[in-house]
């Protein structure tokens, strides 16, 4: 209950706006699939989840090996 009720930010607040909207419209106009997408849409801002999940698109920042040295070759176009 309390990661429900922390954590707001302006991209939550747009989601969980976005699927109340959707969810009115579907209702008024009996449209299955704008339902879905409120719901999923409002869900997602409840249960303050994204479309990558739990850090599914993070960078690997415990990598070692930080002192690769590269070698730059030129090459003569004019050949």
């Amino acid at each position: 209950m309390k990661a429900i009720l922390q954590g707001w930010n302006w991209m939550r607040i747009l989601r969980l706006t976005l699927g109340i909207g959707l969810l009115v419209q579907g209702f008024v106009t009996k449209d299955t699939i704008a339902v879905i997408l409120g719901l999923a849409l409002g869900g997602m801002a409840v249960a303050n989840i994204g479309c990558c999940g739990n850090n599914g698109c993070a960078i690997d920042t415990t990598s070692t090996n930080k002192n690769i040295r590269t070698q730059d070759e030129e090459l003569n176009s004019k050949q």
